[in-house]
């Protein structure tokens, strides 16, 4: 059997998007069973946090611009306003049930980091939802009673695994937060004999 890896995500986080393209070539490499979870960032808003918080935010979206740039260059334009990015989130798991999660989730990160997607407006998500092969009316109902209570699943789990941030990956219980730790993901992956012949 494969081995459970965990990834949670959101989709306003710059730095789920640059782990996104490698989390989903994972299972390639790896004997994983990759388990999506979404998990909804509290991010507070300008005036509500400290100076230095600004200042981070800031350099945040600098470096992950960096990163962006390192792989290539694609387009990672801080959001205008802070997002309550569950009908997004919803829409992953609905995306999850229907089969076509991979599509879902690179056009989501891309759109809304190039301010083409509002990921808090459910009619936007449910056109998305139509582009990649679904059927928008069923996100729609389904978000509004099994989705829902589906997304507050995964955040019991994320606070069962003591998740403060994305993307995290839990690997038996381990850890590994940031784009920038699938090396050592790996390392341990490898450690554990779970290479792909």
């Amino acid at each position: 059997m494969p081995e459970d890896l965990k990834l949670y995500f959101d989709y306003k986080s710059p730095f789920a998007y640059l782990a996104a393209e490698p989390a989903l070539a994972l299972p390639e490499r790896w004997d994983v069973n990759l388990r999506w979870l979404p998990f909804q960032l509290r991010i507070k808003g300008k005036g509500e946090r400290s100076i230095y918080s600004e200042w981070k935010v800031r350099y945040s979206y600098q470096d992950a611009r960096r990163w962006a740039n390192r792989r290539g260059g694609f387009k990672i334009m801080g959001p205008p306003k802070i997002y309550d990015s569950t009908p997004a989130l919803i829409g992953a798991l609905f995306a999850q049930r229907e089969d076509f999660f991979p599509e879902y989730t690179r056009e989501a990160f891309r759109r809304f980091f190039e301010r083409r997607l509002e990921l808090d407006v459910p009619d936007e998500i449910a056109a998305l939802v139509r582009e990649c092969g679904g059927d928008p009316d069923a996100y729609l109902k389904w978000a509004q009673g099994e989705g829902a209570a589906a997304l507050e699943a995964c955040i019991d789990e994320a606070h069962e695994d003591q998740v403060f941030g994305v993307p995290i990956f839990v690997l038996r219980g381990e850890l590994f937060w940031g784009h920038d730790r699938i090396p050592l993901l790996e390392e341990r992956l490898a450690e554990y004999g779970l290479a792909r012949a």
